[in-house]
């Protein structure tokens, strides 16, 4: 009986390892993925604030092109300095800004390259070899669940992937499931969901390896914390004592076979 008995419990320990490895490890067939050439581009949506700069040789030929301010306030002590400041354009629920001397400019599903463009050939015709400068101030994507550190993260570069945003909340924590990561994404003021499987390469191929603007990353608990908030928070001694009992008993039993 005793020598049935030890095969059993090895057997057991060793399952529960590999299935831990299975539902943890990152990018499991990546040598099997044929990865696709994708590039990404960054479209502005509504609620996008603009900053956008003017300049040419002749500073003064395109300053009634700049929106800016000559009046700061500080909320501290509600002192106003006479500081120039560059003022930021906010894109309406239609996709247009109000632009100086041009007035309303659809900017709405455009790339930064397509409204620099178009701005470039509407101040040309006043101001030669003017340059454009545009930038999105608000970009950022918020992350919620078994992260380490949830929350939202304003973004410098205008392009992140979903595994860079997961490595700014300080990746999953072990109670995260990797299968089942949930994007949240508005588009065109529809709102749109998208399961993605981090465990398998081939996410990378995903419209959803690149996240945009206001996306929201939900990481699922798996069964492992479903099942600790039901039993208590002293699940994980639980399961730690059951392993140390397991081990012990197979010892004693490798012993008296000796």
């Amino acid at each position: 009986m005793k020598r049935k008995l030890l095969p059993f419990l090895f057997a057991t320990i060793l399952m529960a390892s590999c299935a831990s490895r299975e539902n943890i490890a990152y990018y499991q067939n990546v040598d099997q993925t044929e990865f696709l050439n994708k590039t990404f581009v960054t479209k502005i949506q509504p609620d996008d604030l603009l900053m956008i700069i003017v300049s040419a040789q002749n500073p003064m030929a395109v300053q009634q092109f700049n929106l800016t301010t000559n009046l700061s306030v500080n909320p501290s002590n509600q002192a106003a300095s006479g500081q120039v400041q560059q003022q930021l354009y906010l894109v309406d629920q239609n996709g247009y800004i109000d632009f100086p001397v041009l007035g309303k400019i659809s900017v709405g599903n455009k790339t930064k390259e397509q409204v620099v463009d178009d701005l470039i050939a509407k101040i040309s015709r006043e101001v030669k070899n003017p340059i454009v400068n545009l930038r999105i101030m608000n970009y950022k994507v918020s992350v919620q669940g078994e992260v380490k550190m949830p929350g939202t993260h304003k973004i410098n570069s205008e392009r992140i992937t979903l595994p860079e945003a997961l490595s700014l909340s300080g990746d999953l924590t072990t109670y995260g499931r990797r299968d089942n990561i949930v994007v949240i994404r508005e588009e065109n003021g529809e709102v749109k969901s998208h399961r993605v499987d981090i465990t398998k390469a081939d996410f990378i191929n995903s419209d959803f390896y690149y996240l945009k603007q206001n996306d929201m990353v939900y990481v699922e608990p798996n069964k492992v914390a479903v099942n600790s908030s039901a039993v208590g928070p002293n699940i994980s001694i639980y399961l730690s004592a059951i392993s140390l009992l397991l081990t012990t008993v197979a010892i004693i039993l490798t012993n008296s076979n000796k």
